[in-house]
């Protein structure tokens, strides 16, 4: 693979979200001003729409609509990028495939939250996700209770130093991330396996016990996939050090036949 597909974000005295095909992949602010992620496994062949919201809700909850005045010292931009591999992923050197910006000008009246959109086609061939055929969910609020057991399931055998639950939960994500970025399965679960194995030896994955009480289920792509979140708005898999976060696990759920897979 000579060129990787690449979402960048930046904001400037704002919060701004990404979403891609219905999926948020990440949000930036104050303490995160540019955010970079590999998009090929979220990507469709053919029509793409790309989303910018600013100041968004946190996930789950609704923000009431508010003007607002510009000083005209807030933006935020959005960029699809085609670098080579092993090379910077910054506009300058390369290939802007799709673009949204957000910059009022001094005087502007502006109703916040807010967004911009755009369907954009690409030229990049891939395969139909697994995600695109997965029914779509009802209400997130009455599978809280079976998804709680499931995610409680991961942690305890995280707790106990055994990462073959999590790695068996996501052998489809695995499995399209491997044919997303042209590496070997064997390779992708590998590596991950090595990873997670570090991080217990270290005892650096102690990632809070889910409750159904505090247990976000936020609906994406289309209402196909669960986003599993904790009451902070992180996702439920994740350990915070003293100031940094080391270990972070996105899980975004199907609920088939009565059973959770881990799609992205």
């Amino acid at each position: 693979m000579e060129r990787l597909l690449v979402l960048r974000l930046e904001s400037l005295g704002t919060v701004a979200e990404a979403v891609l095909n219905g999926v948020p992949l990440g949000r930036t602010g104050p303490l995160q001003r540019v955010l970079t992620v590999p998009i090929h496994e979220f990507t469709l062949e053919g029509s793409n729409r790309l989303e910018l919201h600013i100041d968004p809700a946190p996930p789950a909850q609704a923000a009431a609509p508010e003007p607002w005045l510009s000083d005209g010292q807030r933006g935020a931009s959005l960029r699809l990028l085609l670098p080579r591999v092993g090379q910077l992923v910054h506009p300058e050197n390369a290939r802007t495939l799709a673009q949204l910006d957000w910059a009022p000008v001094a005087g502007e009246v502006v109703t916040l939250p807010c967004s911009v959109q755009q369907t954009v086609s690409l030229p990049i061939a891939f395969p139909r996700w697994r995600w695109l055929d997965a029914p779509v969910l009802p209400e997130p609020a009455s599978l809280r209770e079976p998804a709680t057991a499931f995610l409680q399931g991961l942690v305890l055998a995280l707790m106990r130093g055994d990462p073959e639950p999590l790695l068996l939960a996501s052998r489809l994500r695995l499995e399209e991330l491997a044919l997303a970025y042209q590496r070997p399965l064997a390779d992708e679960a590998g590596r991950l396996r090595q990873h997670l194995q570090r991080l217990l030896a270290a005892k650096a994955i102690q990632p809070a016990m889910p409750k159904v009480e505090t247990l976000v289920l936020r609906s994406v792509a289309e209402g196909r996939l669960l986003e599993c979140l904790n009451a902070a708005g992180a996702p439920v898999l994740s350990s915070l050090a003293a100031d940094e976060a080391t270990f972070s696990w996105p899980l975004r759920l199907s609920f088939i036949d009565g059973q959770f897979y881990v799609l992205r």
